[in-house]
């Protein structure tokens, strides 16, 4: 099983002993050593249940889920290939009653969790103010603060004030039967630290962990995966100190440099074989991310070939540069033979705003395209507004589900209604739907009201009961279209929208949905390739619950044939033929920094670590390509109603390139090429 591993990966594949830090270049084949070690220890005698691959995004699972597949044929499915937060449901679900939580508990997704935030506040309406809040104790969550930790190592007034906020959103969190995505990390790690008998239960559970991706670990994931392996110290960590670009939201470097004290008997393996770019463009990469302090050094190399010298396109306006961009890309599809697809271009850039540009220059050159991280399916309103009803099945407890059930469609209960049922919930400390059935609720609402009430919570009952004894695809593909024709749902969509095509959109998108939760009520996940996996078949109330992991239905899009504009975070882990690496200047990439002008000065730590994490970021865009790049940047960009000056990135030159041979004009290549063409075209046939 393990033909065609080079001897740095064999040795990754075959050390099972102890802990093992691979330390993974860009392109040396991280996933083929986790599938291949995953087989190697089934190989050994370990059982397959008992081996977990742990990943950051449900597309990587997936990938992994199927490239072990592929590997170890049907003994794939009992190995535990999840994410993160999905391993967080599970060991909540098992074991969140030693917390007091129940097993059916709420996942609340972001818009869930600013509307609480507001109401902890004493009823502020100012969203901007709301998501900052959310960002800050995220931000404390990821380093294992509680509420009690954070206003002990308050700063000033503010912090203290979002402290004490805190402490609220705790409290109705614990009212709500609900948590947040960070506390699928922070409560698994709580049960494992406080509760001697869980942590030896999943330490009897998981005979060996791998993490995928480890340099994006924060604080409390570090925790949790040290209490997971315990004194045995079964795990493989794979990651790469230079890919570490998500300071921003808690992932630490301090965790690769932690693991060699916590244990000292760790094997460290360098993968440095590269076989995604030429030589060319990783030698860019390596210049570049050299000035970086080195926890671990190692230079990448390829077999590849010295392949296309990386070009610097000098631009006047992002406009200007958006053109030089399409006149690339139409030149290298002129002069390759076969000429590359679209899909093998990629424009990667520091900051969504800048697509736009792009956006126009290819739309006017008719090149399909489409925006990487666009708006996720389940961000939309229809989409969120039945996950709702999913989560009350789920949760009775779940007060914001509740309120958005309740009047989607709307039942005839009015905010007069629902606010003295608030009103008595509180002051009985009951959830909005278990004060439903109390016998002292009749005495303070009208009759009527009462009973609608009644009507809605028997209702939700009988829906809870039906859904937990659906399985299958037909079973529950047949329960959800009966049950939006009950509730009137499509109905409700055409009376909420003026144009009949959107309310049309709407319907289809709901019914693509009702699909894909069947399909996974099926055992049915398709990746981005079109192929099915079948896994154990669910009920729907099962698969109910882990929908609000899924922030995107990516992993079963299929690939299309457009040019992907993308940021350079939503880049990493992808890779295409033709990279397009734009707004390369200073103040975008690096990204605008406090006491840094890009001369070589003193500055602050904290800034010095952002420049470095800026340029592992640069570093990341480089690799995404495997047979050529082109790095733009502009003389001047527009802020705000004003052109501004602007100068290249310091990166540019950190990239070491030959000036002789880098400077490119797509344009002319263009021109030249069509000239070419036109005098081929003029010339007689050979007889």
């Amino acid at each position: 099983m393990s033909a065609g591993l080079n001897l740095a990966q064999l040795q990754a594949v075959h050390y099972t002993e102890g802990p093992c830090l691979v330390l993974a270049g860009a392109g040396s084949g991280k996933t083929r050593v986790i599938t291949h070690k995953i087989a190697r220890l089934i190989e050994t005698g370990l059982a397959p249940r008992r081996i977990a691959a742990i990943t950051f995004t449900n597309k990587a699972a997936a990938e992994m889920r199927e490239r072990a597949a592929g590997l170890i044929g049907r003994q794939a499915k009992e190995v535990l290939v999840c994410t993160f937060h999905a391993l967080g449901v599970r060991m909540v679900r098992e074991d969140g009653h030693v917390l007091g939580l129940k097993p059916q508990f709420s996942i609340l997704d972001a818009d869930d969790v600013t509307g609480i935030l507001k109401d902890c506040s004493g009823g502020t309406t100012d969203l901007a103010t709301a998501r900052q809040w959310q960002w800050t104790i995220s931000n404390w969550k990821n380093a294992g603060w509680d509420s009690r930790k954070a206003l002990a190592m308050a700063q000033d007034d503010n912090e203290r004030s979002i402290a004490l906020i805190m402490q609220r959103y705790e409290e109705r969190l614990t009212a709500y039967q609900s948590v947040d995505f960070d506390d699928l990390i922070g409560m698994p790690m709580r049960l494992l630290r406080n509760h001697a008998e869980v942590r030896e239960k999943w330490q009897r559970v998981l005979g060996h962990v791998l993490v995928d991706e480890y340099q994006d670990t924060n604080a409390t994931q570090y925790e949790l995966l040290k209490f997971l392996v315990g004194e045995r110290a079964r795990f493989t960590a794979v990651g790469d100190d230079d890919q570490s670009i998500y300071g921003w939201r808690g992932a630490t470097l301090e965790n690769l440099k932690k693991l060699p004290l916590d244990f000292p008997q760790l094997k460290i393996i360098k993968l440095e074989q590269n076989y995604r770019s030429t030589s060319a463009i990783l030698r860019a990469a390596n210049n570049v991310i050299q000035p970086n302090p080195k926890l671990f050094p190692k230079t990448l190399f390829s077999e590849l070939g010295e392949g296309e010298p990386v070009r610097i396109v000098d631009c006047d306006t992002e406009e200007h540069e958006a053109e030089r961009a399409v006149a690339r890309i139409q030149g290298l599809r002129a002069a390759m033979n076969p000429p590359p697809e679209w899909k093998d271009f990629a424009v990667l850039y520091r900051a969504n705003h800048q697509a736009k540009p792009f956006e126009k220059a290819l739309r006017k050159a008719n090149i399909p395209y489409k925006v990487s991280g666009g708006q996720s399916f389940f961000d939309r309103a229809e989409i969120k507004d039945l996950c709702a009803w999913f989560r009350l099945w789920v949760n009775n407890d779940d007060d914001p589900a509740f309120l958005r059930s309740i009047g989607t469609p709307r039942r005839g209960i009015g905010h007069t209604t629902l606010g003295k049922l608030g009103e008595f919930s509180s002051q009985h400390k009951l959830s909005m739907f278990g004060a439903l059935f109390s016998h002292m609720l009749e005495a303070v609402l009208p009759k009527k009201a009462h009973e609608s009430l009644l009507e809605f919570g028997r209702y939700i009952n009988d829906l809870e009961y039906r859904a937990r004894h659906t399985l299958g695809f037909e079973q529950a593909r047949a329960f959800l279209l009966e049950w939006l024709q009950e509730i009137g749902y499509e109905q409700y969509l055409y009376d909420s929208e003026d144009s009949e095509s959107v309310a049309a959109a709407r319907w289809s998108n709901v019914l693509e949905f009702c699909d894909w939760m069947a399909q996974r009520a099926g055992g049915q996940i398709e990746d981005a390739a079109g192929t099915t996996t079948q896994t154990e078949i669910k009920s729907l109330l099962d698969v109910a619950q882990n929908v609000a992991l899924l922030s995107t239905i990516g992993e079963r899009e299929k690939e299309q044939n457009m040019v992907v504009l993308s940021t350079l975070h939503a880049s990493k882990g992808l890779e295409w033929p033709h990279v397009m690496l734009v707004g390369v200047t200073e103040g975008m990439l690096p990204f605008k920094l406090d006491d840094d002008d890009g001369r070589q000065q003193k500055v602050s730590d904290d800034t010095a670590q952002r420049l470095q994490e800026e340029r592992r970021l640069m570093y990341v865009g480089i690799t995404r390509a495997r047979q050529t790049l082109a790095v733009s940047w502009t003389k001047r960009r527009k802020k705000g109603r004003e052109m501004v000056s602007t100068l290249p990135s310091r990166f540019i030159k950190e990239m070491g390139l030959d000036a002789a041979t880098a400077r490119e004009d797509p344009r002319e290549k263009l021109r030249k090429l069509r000239e070419e063409f036109a005098l081929k075209a003029q010339q007689p046939p050979a007889s």
